[in-house]
Protein backbone atom coordinates (compact mmCIF):
# COMPACT_ATOMS: atom_id res chain seq x y z
CA UNK A 1 0.00 0.00 0.00
CA UNK A 2 1.28 3.44 -0.58
CA UNK A 3 2.54 5.05 2.37
CA UNK A 4 0.79 8.12 3.70
CA UNK A 5 3.27 9.78 5.73
CA UNK A 6 4.90 11.73 3.27
CA UNK A 7 3.37 14.70 1.32
CA UNK A 8 5.37 16.71 -1.72
CA UNK A 9 4.31 20.31 -2.59
CA UNK A 10 6.44 21.15 -5.79
CA UNK A 11 3.91 24.31 -6.55
CA UNK A 12 7.25 25.65 -4.61
CA UNK A 13 10.88 26.18 -5.18
CA UNK A 14 12.47 24.08 -3.26
CA UNK A 15 9.38 21.35 -3.48
CA UNK A 16 7.91 20.94 0.23
CA UNK A 17 8.30 17.97 2.08
CA UNK A 18 5.90 17.24 4.86
CA UNK A 19 6.07 14.25 7.02
CA UNK A 20 3.14 12.20 9.57
CA UNK A 21 4.62 11.03 12.99
CA UNK A 22 5.34 7.86 11.20
CA UNK A 23 7.59 7.78 8.48
CA UNK A 24 9.93 4.39 7.25
CA UNK A 25 11.92 4.99 4.35
CA UNK A 26 11.57 1.85 2.96
CA UNK A 27 7.76 2.31 2.53
CA UNK A 28 8.18 4.80 0.49
CA UNK A 29 10.98 3.54 -2.00
CA UNK A 30 9.89 -0.10 -1.76
CA UNK A 31 6.44 -0.63 -1.41
CA UNK A 32 4.67 2.77 -2.64
CA UNK A 33 5.39 1.11 -6.16
CA UNK A 34 2.97 -1.65 -5.81
CA UNK A 35 0.12 0.88 -5.38
CA UNK A 36 0.94 3.04 -8.00
CA UNK A 37 1.07 0.42 -10.53
CA UNK A 38 4.88 -0.18 -10.91
CA UNK A 39 5.00 -4.00 -9.87
CA UNK A 40 5.63 -5.24 -13.46
CA UNK A 41 8.30 -2.45 -14.15
CA UNK A 42 11.47 -3.02 -13.96
CA UNK A 43 13.43 -1.66 -11.37
CA UNK A 44 16.75 -3.05 -11.40
CA UNK A 45 18.96 -3.78 -14.15
CA UNK A 46 22.03 -5.85 -14.74
CA UNK A 47 23.73 -7.61 -17.68
CA UNK A 48 21.35 -10.82 -17.36
CA UNK A 49 19.40 -9.59 -14.71
CA UNK A 50 15.90 -7.93 -14.54
CA UNK A 51 14.54 -7.41 -11.16
CA UNK A 52 10.48 -5.78 -11.30
CA UNK A 53 9.39 -3.30 -8.50
CA UNK A 54 6.80 -6.36 -7.34
CA UNK A 55 9.86 -8.54 -7.14
CA UNK A 56 12.01 -5.55 -5.22
CA UNK A 57 9.19 -5.50 -2.78
CA UNK A 58 8.95 -9.38 -2.15
CA UNK A 59 13.00 -10.13 -1.81
CA UNK A 60 13.11 -7.26 0.65
CA UNK A 61 10.61 -8.48 2.89
CA UNK A 62 12.59 -11.66 2.84
CA UNK A 63 15.70 -10.18 3.33
CA UNK A 64 13.87 -8.27 6.40
CA UNK A 65 12.24 -11.43 7.88
CA UNK A 66 15.60 -13.14 7.11
CA UNK A 67 17.95 -10.71 9.04
CA UNK A 68 14.93 -10.59 12.13
CA UNK A 69 15.12 -14.25 12.23
CA UNK A 70 18.88 -14.90 12.52
CA UNK A 71 19.17 -12.43 15.68
CA UNK A 72 19.62 -9.07 14.43
CA UNK A 73 17.04 -6.71 16.50
CA UNK A 74 15.69 -3.47 15.56
CA UNK A 75 18.57 -0.98 16.60
CA UNK A 76 21.52 -2.92 15.64
CA UNK A 77 23.93 -1.97 13.44
CA UNK A 78 24.40 -4.23 10.39
CA UNK A 79 27.52 -3.76 8.11
CA UNK A 80 27.22 -4.12 4.40
CA UNK A 81 30.43 -5.58 2.39
CA UNK A 82 28.26 -6.03 -0.88
CA UNK A 83 29.48 -5.40 -4.79
CA UNK A 84 26.61 -3.53 -6.84
CA UNK A 85 23.99 -6.06 -7.59
CA UNK A 86 20.29 -6.87 -6.49
CA UNK A 87 20.97 -7.88 -2.95
CA UNK A 88 22.55 -4.78 -2.08
CA UNK A 89 19.26 -3.19 -2.57
CA UNK A 90 17.44 -6.55 -0.76
CA UNK A 91 19.40 -6.04 2.50
CA UNK A 92 19.69 -2.56 2.90
CA UNK A 93 15.94 -1.82 2.66
CA UNK A 94 15.02 -5.24 3.95
CA UNK A 95 17.20 -4.04 7.17
CA UNK A 96 15.61 -0.44 6.93
CA UNK A 97 11.75 -2.30 6.80
CA UNK A 98 13.07 -4.21 9.92
CA UNK A 99 14.00 -1.41 11.86
CA UNK A 100 17.52 -2.68 11.11
CA UNK A 101 20.41 0.09 10.67
CA UNK A 102 22.56 -1.44 7.84
CA UNK A 103 25.85 0.74 7.22
CA UNK A 104 27.05 0.46 3.64
CA UNK A 105 31.22 0.58 3.26
CA UNK A 106 34.01 -0.25 1.02
CA UNK A 107 34.40 -3.26 -0.50
CA UNK A 108 38.41 -2.05 -1.48
CA UNK A 109 38.99 -2.43 2.33
CA UNK A 110 41.96 -4.55 3.78
CA UNK A 111 40.87 -6.41 7.33
CA UNK A 112 42.68 -4.04 9.34
CA UNK A 113 40.58 -1.36 8.08
CA UNK A 114 37.60 -3.30 8.43
CA UNK A 115 38.25 -4.14 11.82
CA UNK A 116 38.30 -1.17 12.85
CA UNK A 117 34.97 -0.44 11.13
CA UNK A 118 33.18 -3.72 12.79
CA UNK A 119 34.43 -2.63 16.07
CA UNK A 120 33.73 1.29 15.89
CA UNK A 121 30.22 1.08 14.83
CA UNK A 122 29.44 -2.04 17.13
CA UNK A 123 27.56 -3.87 14.79
CA UNK A 124 26.05 -7.38 15.20
CA UNK A 125 26.64 -8.82 11.52
CA UNK A 126 28.42 -8.45 8.60
CA UNK A 127 26.70 -9.12 5.56
CA UNK A 128 29.02 -9.64 2.64
CA UNK A 129 29.57 -10.92 -1.33
CA UNK A 130 31.53 -14.15 -1.43
CA UNK A 131 34.09 -12.26 -3.87
CA UNK A 132 35.21 -10.59 -0.07
CA UNK A 133 35.89 -13.32 1.99
CA UNK A 134 39.49 -13.30 2.38
CA UNK A 135 39.16 -9.49 3.79
CA UNK A 136 36.11 -10.11 5.37
CA UNK A 137 36.79 -12.89 7.49
CA UNK A 138 40.13 -11.96 9.09
CA UNK A 139 38.40 -8.87 9.66
CA UNK A 140 35.65 -10.32 11.59
CA UNK A 141 38.02 -12.26 13.69
CA UNK A 142 40.78 -9.31 14.56
CA UNK A 143 37.88 -7.63 15.47
CA UNK A 144 36.88 -10.05 18.22
CA UNK A 145 33.05 -8.54 18.61
CA UNK A 146 31.18 -11.59 18.22
CA UNK A 147 29.77 -10.01 14.87
CA UNK A 148 28.24 -12.41 12.93
CA UNK A 149 29.44 -12.76 8.93
CA UNK A 150 26.83 -13.92 6.92
CA UNK A 151 27.91 -14.61 3.48
CA UNK A 152 25.90 -13.95 0.16
CA UNK A 153 25.55 -17.20 -1.26
CA UNK A 154 23.30 -20.50 -0.77
CA UNK A 155 24.29 -23.43 1.15
CA UNK A 156 26.03 -22.28 4.17
CA UNK A 157 25.50 -18.78 3.19
CA UNK A 158 22.29 -16.52 4.65
CA UNK A 159 20.62 -17.00 1.30
CA UNK A 160 18.80 -19.63 2.32
CA UNK A 161 18.03 -18.04 4.71
CA UNK A 162 16.20 -15.53 2.33
CA UNK A 163 14.69 -17.97 0.17
CA UNK A 164 12.90 -19.45 3.43
CA UNK A 165 11.55 -16.09 4.50
CA UNK A 166 8.61 -14.52 4.21
CA UNK A 167 7.82 -11.66 2.05
CA UNK A 168 5.34 -10.28 4.10
CA UNK A 169 7.34 -7.66 6.74
CA UNK A 170 5.52 -4.62 8.50
CA UNK A 171 7.33 -1.80 8.08
CA UNK A 172 9.02 -1.28 12.06
CA UNK A 173 7.74 2.29 13.16
CA UNK A 174 9.96 5.16 12.17
CA UNK A 175 9.67 8.72 12.76
CA UNK A 176 11.53 11.05 10.11
CA UNK A 177 14.25 11.81 12.52
CA UNK A 178 15.28 8.91 13.18
CA UNK A 179 18.40 6.88 12.20
CA UNK A 180 17.49 4.95 9.44
CA UNK A 181 21.06 3.98 8.25
CA UNK A 182 25.27 4.83 8.44
CA UNK A 183 27.56 5.56 5.92
CA UNK A 184 31.38 5.67 6.64
CA UNK A 185 33.36 8.81 5.29
CA UNK A 186 36.74 8.02 3.83
CA UNK A 187 37.76 11.34 3.91
CA UNK A 188 41.77 12.48 2.72
CA UNK A 189 43.41 11.98 6.17
CA UNK A 190 43.14 10.01 9.37
CA UNK A 191 40.50 6.82 10.05
CA UNK A 192 37.10 6.69 8.70
CA UNK A 193 34.39 8.14 10.65
CA UNK A 194 30.67 6.76 11.24
CA UNK A 195 28.16 8.94 9.50
CA UNK A 196 24.47 8.44 10.43
CA UNK A 197 21.33 9.47 8.56
CA UNK A 198 17.73 9.83 8.91
CA UNK A 199 14.50 8.73 7.11
CA UNK A 200 14.04 11.91 6.15
CA UNK A 201 17.85 12.62 5.00
CA UNK A 202 16.84 10.94 1.41
CA UNK A 203 13.85 12.36 0.39
CA UNK A 204 15.49 15.63 1.05
CA UNK A 205 18.63 14.78 -1.78
CA UNK A 206 16.28 13.17 -4.07
CA UNK A 207 13.60 15.89 -4.23
CA UNK A 208 16.01 18.89 -4.19
CA UNK A 209 18.69 17.82 -6.43
CA UNK A 210 17.35 14.94 -8.34
CA UNK A 211 14.15 16.08 -9.33
CA UNK A 212 14.84 19.85 -8.94
CA UNK A 213 18.39 19.99 -10.43
CA UNK A 214 18.57 16.99 -13.00
CA UNK A 215 14.64 16.40 -13.61
CA UNK A 216 15.03 12.99 -13.23
CA UNK A 217 11.55 10.75 -13.75
CA UNK A 218 10.21 7.59 -13.85
CA UNK A 219 10.91 6.93 -17.73
CA UNK A 220 14.70 7.47 -16.40
CA UNK A 221 17.38 5.08 -16.23
CA UNK A 222 20.46 5.88 -14.27
CA UNK A 223 24.03 4.26 -14.15
CA UNK A 224 26.69 5.33 -11.86
CA UNK A 225 30.69 4.32 -12.51
CA UNK A 226 30.83 5.57 -8.34
CA UNK A 227 29.51 2.39 -6.17
CA UNK A 228 26.43 1.81 -3.99
CA UNK A 229 28.93 2.01 -1.04
CA UNK A 230 29.72 5.38 -0.62
CA UNK A 231 26.85 8.69 -0.69
CA UNK A 232 27.42 9.71 -4.49
CA UNK A 233 26.79 6.54 -5.85
CA UNK A 234 24.06 5.42 -3.13
CA UNK A 235 21.64 8.40 -4.48
CA UNK A 236 22.85 8.20 -8.19
CA UNK A 237 22.21 4.12 -8.17
CA UNK A 238 19.71 3.39 -5.80
CA UNK A 239 17.66 6.43 -3.72
CA UNK A 240 17.15 8.27 -7.12
CA UNK A 241 15.75 6.04 -9.90
CA UNK A 242 13.67 4.22 -6.44
CA UNK A 243 12.20 7.62 -5.71
CA UNK A 244 10.59 8.79 -9.26
CA UNK A 245 10.08 4.67 -10.29
CA UNK A 246 13.09 4.43 -12.71
CA UNK A 247 15.14 2.16 -13.37
CA UNK A 248 18.82 1.39 -11.72
CA UNK A 249 21.84 0.46 -13.87
CA UNK A 250 24.02 -1.91 -12.46
CA UNK A 251 27.96 -2.71 -13.06
CA UNK A 252 29.60 -4.78 -10.47
CA UNK A 253 33.13 -4.65 -12.62
CA UNK A 254 35.75 -1.89 -11.74
CA UNK A 255 34.70 0.95 -13.96
CA UNK A 256 37.20 1.80 -16.93
CA UNK A 257 36.15 3.31 -19.98
CA UNK A 258 35.80 -0.33 -21.94
CA UNK A 259 33.35 -1.62 -18.95
CA UNK A 260 31.34 2.26 -18.80
CA UNK A 261 31.21 2.33 -22.62
CA UNK A 262 29.69 -1.09 -22.83
CA UNK A 263 27.29 -0.76 -20.66
CA UNK A 264 26.04 2.34 -22.11
CA UNK A 265 25.81 0.83 -25.32
CA UNK A 266 23.86 -2.39 -23.59
CA UNK A 267 21.71 -1.07 -21.15
CA UNK A 268 20.54 2.19 -22.36
CA UNK A 269 20.79 4.76 -19.59
CA UNK A 270 19.53 7.80 -20.15
CA UNK A 271 21.29 9.72 -16.53
CA UNK A 272 25.30 9.03 -16.22
CA UNK A 273 27.22 9.62 -13.13
CA UNK A 274 31.08 9.43 -13.14
CA UNK A 275 33.67 11.13 -11.75
CA UNK A 276 36.50 13.63 -13.49
CA UNK A 277 39.37 10.94 -13.27
CA UNK A 278 37.20 8.56 -15.23
CA UNK A 279 35.93 11.08 -17.93
CA UNK A 280 39.43 12.20 -18.27
CA UNK A 281 40.37 8.00 -18.67
CA UNK A 282 37.25 7.91 -21.39
CA UNK A 283 38.83 10.19 -23.13
CA UNK A 284 42.01 9.38 -23.33
CA UNK A 285 39.95 6.00 -24.51
CA UNK A 286 38.68 7.97 -27.16
CA UNK A 287 41.65 9.77 -28.18
CA UNK A 288 44.01 6.69 -28.44
CA UNK A 289 40.95 4.90 -30.22
CA UNK A 290 40.55 7.99 -32.65
CA UNK A 291 37.04 7.79 -32.23
CA UNK A 292 36.41 11.44 -30.46
CA UNK A 293 33.60 12.40 -32.05
CA UNK A 294 31.07 9.58 -30.73
CA UNK A 295 28.00 8.43 -32.30
CA UNK A 296 24.55 10.34 -31.10
CA UNK A 297 24.39 11.62 -27.81
CA UNK A 298 21.97 14.05 -27.62
CA UNK A 299 22.69 15.88 -30.96
CA UNK A 300 26.55 15.13 -30.29
CA UNK A 301 29.01 14.97 -33.45
CA UNK A 302 28.63 11.20 -34.88
CA UNK A 303 32.02 9.38 -35.50
CA UNK A 304 32.72 6.01 -36.88
CA UNK A 305 33.78 3.53 -34.75
CA UNK A 306 33.15 5.25 -31.69
CA UNK A 307 30.79 4.06 -28.74
CA UNK A 308 27.47 4.69 -28.74
CA UNK A 309 26.43 7.17 -26.40
CA UNK A 310 22.55 8.28 -28.00
CA UNK A 311 20.50 7.37 -25.00
CA UNK A 312 22.67 9.87 -22.51
CA UNK A 313 20.16 13.18 -21.71
CA UNK A 314 22.63 13.61 -18.67
CA UNK A 315 26.39 12.67 -17.32
CA UNK A 316 26.99 14.33 -13.77
CA UNK A 317 30.50 14.71 -12.25
CA UNK A 318 31.22 14.84 -8.62
CA UNK A 319 34.23 13.93 -6.13
CA UNK A 320 36.41 16.37 -6.94
CA UNK A 321 35.95 19.56 -9.17
CA UNK A 322 35.84 19.26 -12.55
CA UNK A 323 38.85 21.03 -14.47
CA UNK A 324 36.80 23.18 -17.27
CA UNK A 325 39.56 21.88 -20.29
CA UNK A 326 38.11 18.22 -19.76
CA UNK A 327 34.22 19.64 -19.27
CA UNK A 328 35.06 21.88 -22.86
CA UNK A 329 37.04 18.28 -24.68
CA UNK A 330 33.75 16.28 -23.17
CA UNK A 331 31.32 18.52 -25.03
CA UNK A 332 33.39 18.64 -27.95
CA UNK A 333 33.79 14.43 -28.09
CA UNK A 334 29.84 13.76 -27.19
CA UNK A 335 28.06 16.70 -27.55
CA UNK A 336 26.60 16.54 -23.65
CA UNK A 337 27.58 18.87 -20.88
CA UNK A 338 29.28 17.20 -17.75
CA UNK A 339 27.46 18.67 -14.76
CA UNK A 340 29.97 19.47 -12.14
CA UNK A 341 28.71 19.81 -8.62
CA UNK A 342 29.63 18.84 -4.97
CA UNK A 343 28.61 17.15 -2.17
CA UNK A 344 29.41 15.26 0.81
CA UNK A 345 28.75 11.86 2.67
CA UNK A 346 27.69 14.53 5.69
CA UNK A 347 25.39 15.81 3.82
CA UNK A 348 24.60 12.49 1.59
CA UNK A 349 24.51 14.12 -1.71
CA UNK A 350 25.03 17.04 -3.85
CA UNK A 351 24.26 20.48 -2.39
CA UNK A 352 25.74 23.19 -5.27
CA UNK A 353 25.68 22.21 -8.70
CA UNK A 354 25.21 23.37 -12.35
CA UNK A 355 22.10 22.24 -14.03
CA UNK A 356 21.00 21.52 -17.24
CA UNK A 357 21.19 24.60 -19.56
CA UNK A 358 22.69 26.49 -16.73
CA UNK A 359 26.12 25.58 -16.79
CA UNK A 360 29.60 27.52 -16.29
CA UNK A 361 32.61 25.33 -17.22
CA UNK A 362 35.42 25.42 -14.19
CA UNK A 363 32.69 26.27 -11.62
CA UNK A 364 30.86 23.79 -9.31
CA UNK A 365 27.59 25.79 -9.68
CA UNK A 366 24.91 27.28 -7.58
CA UNK A 367 23.70 26.37 -4.29
CA UNK A 368 20.51 23.25 -4.96
CA UNK A 369 17.44 24.91 -3.65
CA UNK A 370 16.79 23.44 -0.49
CA UNK A 371 20.16 24.17 1.14
CA UNK A 372 21.93 27.13 2.28
CA UNK A 373 25.87 27.89 1.72
CA UNK A 374 28.04 30.39 3.07
CA UNK A 375 31.56 31.08 2.79
CA UNK A 376 33.69 32.75 5.81
CA UNK A 377 36.60 34.48 5.74
CA UNK A 378 39.65 33.61 8.08
CA UNK A 379 37.95 35.80 11.09
CA UNK A 380 35.19 34.33 10.87
CA UNK A 381 33.30 36.72 8.75
CA UNK A 382 30.75 35.97 5.88
CA UNK A 383 32.94 36.80 3.08
CA UNK A 384 32.10 38.81 0.28
CA UNK A 385 31.44 38.25 -3.68
CA UNK A 386 35.20 37.44 -5.10
CA UNK A 387 36.24 36.71 -1.66
CA UNK A 388 37.68 33.14 -0.22
CA UNK A 389 37.39 31.71 2.58
CA UNK A 390 35.62 27.99 3.86
CA UNK A 391 32.33 26.94 2.65
CA UNK A 392 29.65 25.96 5.33
CA UNK A 393 26.36 24.64 4.04
CA UNK A 394 22.86 23.49 6.11
CA UNK A 395 20.10 21.73 4.67
CA UNK A 396 18.00 19.42 5.66
CA UNK A 397 19.93 16.31 4.67
CA UNK A 398 23.01 16.92 6.79
CA UNK A 399 23.96 14.37 9.15
CA UNK A 400 23.10 15.17 12.95
CA UNK A 401 26.35 14.22 14.07
CA UNK A 402 29.53 11.60 14.25
CA UNK A 403 29.13 8.39 15.71
CA UNK A 404 31.58 8.07 18.78
CA UNK A 405 33.70 11.48 17.80
CA UNK A 406 32.30 14.29 20.02
CA UNK A 407 35.48 17.05 19.17
CA UNK A 408 35.17 16.42 15.95
CA UNK A 409 31.45 16.53 15.42
CA UNK A 410 32.00 20.08 17.92
CA UNK A 411 34.28 21.41 14.86
CA UNK A 412 32.76 20.52 11.75
CA UNK A 413 28.67 21.06 12.40
CA UNK A 414 27.98 24.30 14.60
CA UNK A 415 24.38 25.22 15.08
CA UNK A 416 23.51 23.18 12.00
CA UNK A 417 26.14 24.34 10.15
CA UNK A 418 28.23 21.99 8.39
CA UNK A 419 32.28 23.10 7.56
CA UNK A 420 32.63 21.18 4.18
CA UNK A 421 36.57 22.02 4.47
CA UNK A 422 36.64 23.13 1.52
CA UNK A 423 38.10 26.64 0.19
CA UNK A 424 35.49 28.69 -2.31
CA UNK A 425 35.20 31.89 -4.04
CA UNK A 426 31.35 32.99 -4.87
CA UNK A 427 30.57 35.35 -7.64
CA UNK A 428 28.07 38.39 -7.27
CA UNK A 429 25.58 35.94 -9.77
CA UNK A 430 26.00 33.26 -6.91
CA UNK A 431 28.60 31.12 -9.03
CA UNK A 432 30.86 29.05 -6.56
CA UNK A 433 34.13 27.87 -7.52
CA UNK A 434 36.23 25.89 -6.12
CA UNK A 435 39.96 26.35 -4.63
CA UNK A 436 40.74 23.59 -3.21
CA UNK A 437 40.43 22.04 0.63
CA UNK A 438 41.39 24.17 3.21
CA UNK A 439 44.30 22.00 4.10
CA UNK A 440 45.48 22.27 0.69
CA UNK A 441 45.81 25.63 -0.20
CA UNK A 442 49.29 27.56 -0.66
CA UNK A 443 50.37 29.99 0.68
CA UNK A 444 52.93 31.71 -1.80
CA UNK A 445 54.98 34.60 -1.46
CA UNK A 446 52.60 35.79 1.14
CA UNK A 447 49.40 35.27 -1.26
CA UNK A 448 47.21 32.28 -1.42
CA UNK A 449 46.77 30.55 -4.34
CA UNK A 450 44.40 27.35 -4.93
CA UNK A 451 45.78 23.76 -6.25
CA UNK A 452 42.75 23.78 -8.49
CA UNK A 453 43.82 26.87 -10.66
CA UNK A 454 47.29 25.20 -11.21
CA UNK A 455 45.72 21.92 -12.02
CA UNK A 456 43.52 23.10 -14.18
CA UNK A 457 45.83 24.80 -15.93
CA UNK A 458 48.16 21.49 -16.28
CA UNK A 459 45.17 19.65 -17.54
CA UNK A 460 44.70 21.93 -20.54
CA UNK A 461 48.10 20.32 -21.86
CA UNK A 462 47.98 17.67 -24.22
CA UNK A 463 50.03 15.18 -22.64
CA UNK A 464 48.72 15.52 -19.31
CA UNK A 465 45.69 13.12 -18.38
CA UNK A 466 45.62 14.32 -14.83
CA UNK A 467 47.38 16.38 -12.29
CA UNK A 468 48.02 17.35 -8.13
CA UNK A 469 49.60 20.31 -6.48
CA UNK A 470 50.53 20.37 -3.12
CA UNK A 471 52.59 22.69 -1.17
CA UNK A 472 56.62 22.16 -0.92
CA UNK A 473 59.31 24.05 1.11
CA UNK A 474 61.94 25.24 -0.96
CA UNK A 475 65.81 25.03 -0.03
CA UNK A 476 65.13 28.56 1.86
CA UNK A 477 62.10 27.44 3.84
CA UNK A 478 59.66 28.91 1.20
CA UNK A 479 56.70 27.01 0.08
CA UNK A 480 56.27 26.66 -3.47
CA UNK A 481 53.52 24.55 -5.51
CA UNK A 482 54.94 21.27 -6.90
CA UNK A 483 53.06 19.43 -9.31
CA UNK A 484 52.46 15.63 -9.63
CA UNK A 485 51.80 14.84 -13.45
CA UNK A 486 49.90 11.37 -15.24
CA UNK A 487 51.12 11.88 -18.65
CA UNK A 488 48.32 10.45 -21.18
CA UNK A 489 50.74 8.40 -22.62
CA UNK A 490 54.45 7.40 -21.30
CA UNK A 491 57.43 9.53 -22.85
CA UNK A 492 58.94 8.05 -25.93
CA UNK A 493 62.96 8.15 -25.36
CA UNK A 494 65.57 8.16 -27.45
CA UNK A 495 68.75 8.76 -25.56
CA UNK A 496 67.05 7.95 -22.16
CA UNK A 497 64.52 9.10 -19.61
CA UNK A 498 65.72 12.07 -17.80
CA UNK A 499 66.51 14.46 -20.90
CA UNK A 500 62.99 14.09 -22.17
CA UNK A 501 61.60 14.52 -18.51
CA UNK A 502 63.27 17.58 -17.98
CA UNK A 503 62.27 19.02 -21.72
CA UNK A 504 58.68 18.39 -21.26
CA UNK A 505 58.45 19.61 -17.48
CA UNK A 506 60.16 23.15 -18.48
CA UNK A 507 57.22 22.84 -21.59
CA UNK A 508 54.69 22.36 -18.88
CA UNK A 509 56.24 25.46 -16.22
CA UNK A 510 55.81 27.80 -19.35
CA UNK A 511 52.27 26.50 -19.97
CA UNK A 512 51.35 27.27 -16.81
CA UNK A 513 53.28 30.65 -17.07
CA UNK A 514 51.63 31.82 -20.23
CA UNK A 515 48.37 32.03 -18.47
CA UNK A 516 48.79 31.62 -14.44
CA UNK A 517 50.01 35.38 -12.28
CA UNK A 518 53.43 34.23 -11.53
CA UNK A 519 53.92 33.24 -8.57
CA UNK A 520 51.90 30.05 -9.26
CA UNK A 521 53.29 28.32 -11.25
CA UNK A 522 54.84 24.79 -9.93
CA UNK A 523 58.79 25.11 -9.25
CA UNK A 524 59.01 21.48 -9.49
CA UNK A 525 57.13 18.96 -11.69
CA UNK A 526 57.18 15.05 -11.35
CA UNK A 527 55.79 12.63 -13.14
CA UNK A 528 54.14 9.47 -11.76
CA UNK A 529 52.33 6.40 -12.83
CA UNK A 530 48.77 7.57 -10.65
CA UNK A 531 47.65 9.75 -8.19
CA UNK A 532 46.84 8.39 -4.40
CA UNK A 533 43.05 8.33 -4.27
CA UNK A 534 40.31 7.78 -1.43
CA UNK A 535 37.72 4.81 -2.90
CA UNK A 536 35.50 7.64 -3.56
CA UNK A 537 37.73 9.01 -6.76
CA UNK A 538 39.07 11.93 -3.98
CA UNK A 539 42.98 13.10 -4.11
CA UNK A 540 45.01 12.13 -1.41
CA UNK A 541 47.31 15.07 -1.40
CA UNK A 542 48.69 14.87 2.03
CA UNK A 543 50.13 11.61 0.58
CA UNK A 544 52.22 13.31 -2.62
CA UNK A 545 54.53 15.53 0.02
CA UNK A 546 58.33 15.00 -1.01
CA UNK A 547 60.11 15.78 -4.15
CA UNK A 548 63.82 17.29 -5.94
CA UNK A 549 64.83 20.18 -7.51
CA UNK A 550 63.24 23.26 -8.68
CA UNK A 551 62.34 24.07 -12.10
CA UNK A 552 62.12 26.69 -14.29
Amino acid sequence: MKPAELTIDRSTTPARLRYGGRFNSAGWYVDRHMAEGRGDKVAIEQAGVRITYGQLAHRVGQAGNALLGLGIAPGDRMLMVVKDCPEFFHFFWGAIKAGIVPVPVSYLMRARDLAFIIADSECRAVVYSPEFAAEVVPGLAAARTGARGLVLEAGDGVLDDVAAASPELEAAPARPEDIAFWLYSSGTTGRPKGVPHRHRDMPATCEHYAVGILGLGEDDRCYSAAKLFFAYGLGNAMTFPLWVGGTAILDARRPTPATTFETIETLRPTAYFGVPTLYAAQLQALDLAGTANVSGASGGPAGKGGPDLGSLRLCVSAGEALPPDLFRRWKSATGLDILDGIGSTEALHIFISNAPGDVKPGSTGRVVPGYEARILDEDGAEAGPGEAGQLEIRGDSTTPGYWNRPALEGRTIVDGWLRTGDQYVRDAEGWFNYQGRADDMIKVGGIWCSPFDIEARLMEHPSVLEAAVVGREDKHGLVKPEAHVVLTEPLKETVGAEPAADALAADLVAHCKEELPRYMYPRWIRFVAELPKTATGKIQRFRLRGGEEEVG
